[in-house]
């Protein structure tokens, strides 16, 4: 009998450890971490761009892996192809980065990616849809789809983008950034 009140007591002071572990911590976070947080920080505020778009991004192309490479070359944890990251720090008169630095370093590889989004929201006037489906699909195919008015860029309207890949990709970044600004108070 003691031994078994014992093991209620434990029991009971477990989940109530278990219980104020979980009312005083930020437990989505554990499910929906962000890393790089320091660099998605400082380029989000150099370029104007939302953070939680930016971290969005890298967790649907690479979950926050560094040194990824996809099947079509694209490079890092933003996913940037060669010659785009070439025509970004061309534009942008970003200092040379050589591919194997992109590809392994967060810091470049944010910043590229970060100031990539600018232009492509400079682009597509803000809009935070036709953006992501351009950093997929690439500008000039989406600019082809709302000038044929195959899609008029907007969150309604996303399953009328023709590509799935890219119909697809939009659909996982809007979920992640959800996630993340219901979960973070801040950046």
């Amino acid at each position: 009998m003691k031994l078994l009140r014992k093991k209620r007591v434990l029991l009971l002071l477990f989940v109530s450890f278990v219980l104020v572990l979980f009312l005083n911590t930020n437990w989505m976070a554990w499910f929906y971490p962000i890393q790089y947080k320091n660099e998605i920080r400082a380029q989000s505020q150099s370029y104007e761009v939302d953070p939680f778009l930016i971290a969005s991004i890298i967790r649907v192309e690479t979950n926050f892996k560094t040194s990824k490479e996809s099947r079509k070359g694209a490079i890092g944890l933003m996913q940037l192809m060669p010659d785009t990251a070439n025509w970004i720090m061309e534009q942008a008169k970003i200092p040379h980065t050589s591919l194997d630095e992109l590809k392994h370093e967060p810091d470049r590889n944010i910043q590229l990616g970060t100031w990539y989004l600018k232009n492509l929201s400079e682009q597509f006037d803000g809009n935070p849809i036709a953006m992501i489906a351009a950093y997929n699909a690439g500008p000039g195919k989406v600019n082809e789809w709302l000038k044929n008015g195959v899609w008029d860029g907007t969150f309604e309207s996303i399953k009328d983008i023709p590509f799935g890949e890219t119909r697809h990709y939009v659909q996982r970044v809007i979920y992640y950034y959800n996630q993340y600004v219901d979960i973070y108070d801040t950046f």
